[in-house]
């Protein structure tokens, strides 16, 4: 190459406006900044989503737990239903199947206190005439349960299944005798005792 060739080339490079250089470098440097912005963007929006996914698995084991717990209770309060329902109605089957003429008034009152709703009504009502005809045949009864299991529970009301053996004896037939019944009794929690709201021969 020339001199001239040289010296022109250096002239124009010197007759170039600054500001356009410059405009050149800045312009350069934005793209830079951008990427940098939208590297820090995104890795803001993958922080954020993180946090939310998170959050929601937070939750949704929180109200997993609260269900199991609820559901965990609520089985073990019928359980304990169940089993104080239970030893209730093999007492009170006891009572019910057991009397004595010499000892009426006591044998009726302690069914009539173990006895609620439908069953204490009926009860009630048949208990003046069940004690004359016990009275004049000079019956007496003596129940055992032989064995019982729960049917269906809830925390206020419980079904029991139970086989009883009551031996009988009165003027008729002085040498007592064994009578086998199945009985279904429905056991209702009343001021947080168990009571007989009904009594089934099915």
């Amino acid at each position: 190459m020339s001199e001239r060739g040289s010296a022109t080339t250096i002239d124009e490079a010197a007759d170039l406006d600054p500001v356009e250089v410059e405009s050149e470098s800045e312009g350069e440097s934005d793209v830079g900044s951008s990427d940098a912005e939208r590297v820090v963007r995104v890795r803001r929006w993958g922080s954020v989503i993180k946090i939310a996914v998170a959050a929601a698995l937070l939750a949704v084991s929180l109200s997993t737990a609260a269900v199991f717990g609820w559901k965990l209770h609520n089985a073990r309060a019928v359980e304990s239903a169940a089993t104080a329902a239970l030893d209730a109605a093999r007492q009170y089957a006891v009572t019910l199947t057991s009397v004595s003429s010499d000892a009426l008034d006591q044998n009726f009152a302690a069914v009539l206190d173990g006895a609620t709703g439908e069953f204490k009504d009926m009860y009630s009502q048949s208990s003046e005439q069940l004690k004359q005809l016990l009275v004049d045949n000079k019956a007496a009864a003596q129940g055992v349960v032989i064995d019982a299991g729960v049917k269906s529970a809830t925390t206020t009301e419980v079904q029991v299944l139970l086989f009883i053996d009551q031996t009988v004896s009165n003027t008729v037939a002085p040498d007592p005798r064994i009578d086998r019944s199945r009985v279904v009794m429905t056991m209702n929690l009343v001021d947080g005792r168990w009571l007989a709201g009904k009594v089934d021969l099915p």
